[in-house]
């Protein structure tokens, strides 16, 4: 008795010690409760990795008639009739669950990107499991997507879900999305260093001391479970390199412009596609199986389209193959990702990108090598600089991409030489086109996001939160005599002037009523109301106001309930709005820097 009696005094005692609110203090406190949660986080991501792989696999095996284990897009020759219903059952599978899920949840799905710009890390984890499915489906049934998308959207999703039951702070949530993006990479290519930096660069969007340990622990940790599970690697063979001179740098910058160049057409590609689909009279729940019927007409010329793309990346990178094959090879992978994605099928372009960007490299390759006598780079070695080059255009992440290349390799003078080609692409497109995939498909949504850095808190920042509710009022039809007698000189520096009918007409600064000797007290004040067009709306951000502001050279605006009824709902000053924009923009910045 005495002994049970023990052992469940323990077990209370630990349940104590692992309980959330201890473990929540350890983590305000410490920066080994953050190490922890980065080790659960790289442990989720790394099994979740390896049961949506081999969930791919198994689909693979099973609707193709594969060896299980091997990558769909490195065989050249499969069953014609498969390879054409496939895609197309997949489609109208798709649209099934697509149908559901329009009926059963309405709102939204939030990806990592969007939660840590937006919504301060908050992620659901039901959503996140319907992508997946979505993107098994896809991928499954050959439609030209990776599982990048599902591999990041559920690990993310399990990080933020620990966070928002230990009720982190909101930095701290923005981190464990990060971490769990940062693990799911890290494992699906065998890249630490990748995973992390994909994580800084295009998840959370800063990169600080604080937040090195727990993004790096989590890529470590989840690169050695789904190694434990999956043993083999994303591995090229570092022998097929040469050696790098100084007067090989030229044609690499020129192939990060090529490369910037077919990114953003291929990023546009996928735009004409989705806004085609919108136009036309076909029904979303319909869409994927059209698209089903064009990509496998596309596989029927080359099955290599299949999927996110992996075997055919290493055939195209093991063998010689002549220039008129990688450019159809490349033109029938660009069409059939832009018509996977624009139909509706759940997916990426993040390996996608990788497979191009290899075919566009040995493309380049075969006219550097005649153009620049002096450089002797391997086509092997245009191929990689091309897979990060066009990677960095269409994903982001130029850090990101020189590190896989330094991974996938094992080469530092590869990844010189790699790193300046992928600047020079970078910095092309975001010059010329201003986005990544993401950020463009935020863009035509509406949403206002360049990045992952979090503007969420602006949204949050609302007129409605800073307003003043003791606001003055008069009707336009008084005197000025009247209007002084019930506002005196020193009551109030502005009055809100209403109509007949109760709806906002402009203001009345006070002191600039009685300053002026040329006004006749028998005259309405109607005559003398200002900011008759300027005024603010509740729902309304502090940036958005503090523009207002300026446009109209006013200290204090009316806000109205609506652009039609124009009741007047409150009032608000410039400098408290532009006081708490500022507070705000501090505490991010601490944040950021790891102050807090």
């Amino acid at each position: 008795m005495w002994f049970g009696e023990k052992w469940v005094s323990r077990a209370r005692r630990a349940f104590k010690l692992l309980s959330t609110s201890r473990i929540r203090a350890l983590v305000r406190q410490s920066e080994l409760g953050l190490l922890l949660l980065g080790v659960a986080s790289g442990t989720c991501a790394g099994l979740g990795v390896v049961v949506v792989s081999l969930t791919a696999q198994t689909l693979h095996a099973f609707i193709f008639e594969v060896p299980l284990g091997e990558r769909l897009s490195g065989w050249t020759v499969l069953d014609p009739r498969i390879v054409l219903s496939a895609p197309v059952a997949g489609g109208i599978i798709l649209g099934i669950v697509i149908f559901i899920v329009a009926r059963w949840r309405r709102r939204p799905i939030v990806d990592p990107i969007e939660a840590n710009a937006l919504h301060g890390g908050r992620m659901s984890v039901t959503d996140s499991i319907i992508v997946v499915v979505q993107n098994l489906i896809s991928n499954g049934f050959g439609a030209s997507v990776g599982l990048e998308a599902g591999y990041t959207q559920l690990s993310s999703a399990l990080s933020s879900k620990v966070g928002i039951i230990m009720r982190l702070r909101r930095g701290d949530l923005r981190l464990l999305v990060g971490c769990g993006s940062a693990g799911a990479i890290a494992a699906a290519f065998n890249a630490p260093l990748t995973g992390a930096f994909y994580a800084f660069e295009l998840i959370t969007g800063s990169y600080n001391i604080a937040s090195l340990a727990p993004v790096v622990v989590s890529a470590l940790t989840a690169t050695m479970v789904a190694r434990a599970f999956i043993p083999s690697g994303f591995i090229i063979d570092a022998e097929a390199f040469n050696s790098v001179v100084s007067t090989d740098y030229v044609p690499a910058l020129l192939l990060g412009l090529f490369c910037a160049a077919s990114g953003i057409l291929l990023m546009r590609g996928v735009s004409l596609v989705e806004e085609t689909a919108r136009k036309s009279a076909v029904p979303p729940v319909a869409r994927p199986a059209l698209g089903g019927i064009v990509v496998g007409i596309l596989a029927l010329v080359s099955p290599q389209i299949l999927s996110g793309g992996h075997g055919a990346l290493h055939l195209t990178l093991d063998q010689q193959v002549g220039v008129s094959a990688l450019v159809s090879l490349f033109l029938l992978k660009a069409v059939a990702s832009a018509v996977s994605i624009g139909a509706g099928f759940r997916g990426g372009l993040f390996f996608a990108s990788l497979f191009m960007g290899a075919l566009l490299g040995k493309i380049y390759a075969i006219g550097a090598n005649l153009l620049f006598a002096s450089s002797a780079l391997s086509e092997t070695t245009y191929a990689v600089m091309g897979m990060s080059c066009l990677a960095a255009a269409v994903i982001g992440g130029p850090l990101t991409m020189t590190f896989l290349a330094l991974e996938v390799t094992g080469d530092f003078s590869i990844t010189a030489l790699t790193l300046a080609a992928v600047i020079t692409a970078s910095v092309t497109v975001r010059s010329t086109f201003g986005y990544s995939f993401a950020t463009w498909r935020f863009h035509l949504r509406g949403e206002s996001i360049r990045s992952a850095h979090d503007v969420g808190w602006i949204r949050n920042l609302t007129v409605d939160k800073m307003m003043r509710l003791d606001m003055r009022t008069a009707n336009a039809g008084v005197t000025v005599s009247a209007f002084k007698t019930a506002f005196p000189l020193g009551s109030t520096q502005r009055v809100i002037i209403l109509d007949d009918q109760g709806k906002y007409a402009g203001l009345i600064i006070v002191p600039d009523l009685f300053s002026d000797p040329a006004i006749e007290p028998q005259q309405h004040i109607a005559e003398f109301v200002r900011h008759k067009g300027a005024f603010l709306l509740p729902n309304m951000n502090g940036k958005q106001a503090a523009a207002i502001f300026d446009d109209a050279e006013s200290e204090e605006l009316a806000v109205l309930n609506t652009n039609i009824e124009r009741r007047v709902v409150g009032l608000l000053t410039e400098s408290h709005t532009l006081r708490r924009y500022s507070e705000e923009l501090e505490k991010r910045r601490r944040e950021v820097s790891g102050d807090v």
